[in-house]
């Protein structure tokens, strides 16, 4: 059981909820099960949500906030384009795991919800623009570029079903350099 110096916040709850998220869409997404799991009861959540709409929209906003824009800023942050599309690939390929639950292939169960709907497009978006400049700035031509980014995003998702669903998927070690050779211009 929690102690009152471990309280846990809104923030463990939003956390311990994209877990659910990744594990079985929004449907697993119930207080008890969580509060069991955190070993606190209902009370805790009651402290910082009122009901379970609030506890997915904070999920949801904490995804699309360490996987959009903020989540992405190391990557765009690096001067070189070459370097920054090889860190961010190797990155992406690094942390595909077999058979681990995804929250964004998980999401997409729930791609109808207006919620998930609007992160899914922004998370997109974000990572999107992020290769679609990368790509630019090493000289494709701007709709080469779109293109180009589109299918290594899509290679990248790609990549993280097989994982999901192939416990033989190949190493992260193999991926990254492959997926670095075919994506490179």
């Amino acid at each position: 059981m929690v102690t009152e110096s471990t309280r846990l916040s809104a923030q463990d709850w939003a956390k311990a909820a994209l877990k659910a998220i990744a594990g079985g869409g929004l449907a697993a997404v119930a207080v008890e099960p969580l509060a069991r799991t955190l070993g606190v009861t209902k009370g805790s959540f009651y402290a910082h949500y009122r009901n379970r709409d609030e506890l997915i929209t904070a999920a949801l906003t904490e995804w699309a906030r360490t996987h959009g824009d903020a989540g992405l800023a190391h990557f765009a942050a690096i001067a070189d384009p070459a370097e920054r599309l090889r860190e961010l690939l190797t990155a992406v390929v690094r942390s595909v795991q077999p058979l681990a639950p995804s929250v964004h292939l998980s999401l997409l169960g729930d791609r109808n919800d207006p919620r998930v709907k609007d992160v899914v497009r922004q998370v997109n978006r974000a990572r999107l623009d992020l290769l679609t400049r990368t790509y630019r700035e090493l000289g494709l031509p701007p709709k080469r570029a779109e293109s180009r980014a589109r299918v290594a995003y899509a290679a990248i998702l790609g990549l993280s079903h097989l994982a999901q669903t192939d416990p033989d998927a190949p190493r992260a070690a193999v991926l990254a350099d492959e997926a670095a050779a075919i994506f490179l211009p």
